[in-house]
């Protein structure tokens, strides 16, 4: 009883110096043993349960000891193992079976251990996720990329002493932001073949704390990214609105960037230009060195390729290459995309790869299909043809022109881009789900109703050609 006491006494201090979520995790389902002199005994679940007190409470746990039992005061863990506490292993895909030090699980015992000391923990091997096909060696370098590539080299290079950490890669669509990145790590297992590098895509994060928190097993999803030398994580801008994913993702950043391990991440905007992601977060993004990927000039085109088609074992006219160079402008995907139809045609349709078939394939494939626009490039284009300044789109003003703007700009955006209704929300006028749906029946209906109106948007839509 009297450890129970004593233990309370902790357990309230401990509760009003952290936040409800840590205490009912950690702190509320501790057991007290017994108290002898000064030293407390208590009762944690799981080895990994203590390894994490240890590891992020142990100012806490010693704060409230020496504040309820005086100076002198002493803890310690006993650890009661189960059958099944051996299997508390992280279930993520790029995951091996962590290798902890822990008592026989076979029997079913209470094992003392001394308090205040972080246990250690095996080394083991994470299958890093990477495609071993995007290397430096096949990446082209010019100038869209060139500070973007030298970065990720030095990194690689050396990796013990980076300058810069973070390392943010940025860029259009199709411009080799998740080939550079996972070249980087890549280069990093080439030379220094002991660390634990993980390729993870911002989506597939998401989805395995979501599961994780179901699962209440987020402790587990926490320890095994903290485990990383090198994390890259693609696409990061997805993690905007997810707070949840927010507050995980700032402890992991926090751990490997304290223990100066290695961060890189991808993203389609600058750190500046992310929206609904926490302040403290976004600032860490800046950190580091942030490097841009833009479109390749002419002379990188060519090279580009040429390299695919000889990795490809294929040859094509000079004439042929240089006029897919001068017309294909956007991305390095879609070069891809018309040198597959090109050699499809030939193969399939066995005809010849000539300046004919290379004008016919590129009117059919380029000319045709909608450009890429971004929800930022759409509002600023509306609000330009609504001569209003494009801020006013995310004020909660409600005069007529400014809210037809905004439902115009969204309209557009559910057009033109692949973004989900509540990232236009969030983009455009920080509004809801809902009131995204509202504005494009809104301007569906006029369009179907108004020939004035419709003429009007189709205007608009017509000049982002021209962007």
């Amino acid at each position: 009883m009297e450890a129970s006491k004593i233990w309370d006494e902790c357990l309230a201090f401990i509760r009003s110096n952290t936040s409800e979520e840590v205490y009912e995790t950690w702190f509320k389902p501790i057991k007290a043993i017994s108290l002898q002199d000064k030293t407390l005994k208590i009762e944690v679940p799981t080895q990994l349960y203590y390894e994490w007190l240890e590891t992020h409470f142990v100012d806490l746990l010693r704060a409230a000891l020496t504040k309820v039992l005086g100076r002198n005061a002493k803890l310690i863990y006993a650890v009661r193992m189960s059958k099944t506490d051996d299997q508390a292993k992280i279930n993520y895909p790029g995951a091996s079976k962590p290798k902890i030090n822990t008592v026989n699980p076979k029997s079913r015992i209470i094992k003392d251990i001394n308090p205040f000391v972080i246990p250690g923990v095996e080394k083991v091997t994470i299958d890093s996720n990477l495609n071993p096909n995007y290397t430096f060696d096949n990446f082209i370098e010019g100038p869209n990329n060139k500070l973007a590539r030298n970065a990720g080299m030095a990194i690689a290079k050396r990796v013990n002493e980076v300058a810069f950490n973070p390392l943010f890669i940025f860029g259009g669509v199709g411009l080799g932001k998740t080939h550079l990145a996972n070249a980087v790590g890549v280069e990093i297992k080439r030379l220094h073949p002991g660390k634990n590098v993980l390729y993870v895509s911002m989506e597939k994060f998401s989805q395995q704390y979501a599961s994780a928190t179901i699962n209440n097993t987020r402790n587990d999803f926490l320890q095994f990214y903290q485990m990383m030398d090198v994390l890259i994580v693609d696409d990061v801008q997805f993690l905007a609105g997810k707070e949840g994913a927010q507050k995980a993702f700032f402890q992991i950043f926090n751990h490997l960037h304290q223990n100066k391990k290695i961060l890189i991440f991808t993203s389609d905007k600058a750190p500046v230009e992310i929206k609904d992601i926490k302040g403290r977060l976004l600032s860490r993004f800046k950190w580091g060195l942030a490097a841009e990927l833009k479109a390749p000039n002419y002379e990188t085109r060519v090279r580009i390729i040429k390299a695919k088609l000889f990795a490809d074992g294929m040859e094509m006219p000079e004439d042929v290459i240089h006029y897919i160079a001068q017309n294909v402008r956007s991305n390095i995907r879609e070069i891809e995309g018309i040198l597959t139809s090109l050699i499809a045609q030939a193969t399939y349709m066995h005809r010849e790869i000539n300046l004919d078939l290379a004008q016919e394939v590129i009117d059919k494939i380029v000319r045709h299909q909608k450009p890429h626009f971004s929800c930022e490039m759409i509002k600023q284009h509306v609000a330009k043809f609504f001569n209003i300044d494009v801020s006013l789109l995310d004020t909660k003003r409600r005069k007529r022109q400014i809210v037809m703007a905004r439902q115009v700009a969204m309209y557009l955006a559910k057009k033109f881009t692949k973004a989900p209704l509540e990232q236009i929300g969030r983009e455009i006028g920080n509004k809801d789900h809902a009131t995204v749906i509202y504005s494009l029946k809104v301007v569906n209906d006029l369009m179907d109703t108004d020939k004035k109106f419709r003429k009007f948007v189709d205007e608009i839509e017509n000049g982002l050609y021209n962007l």
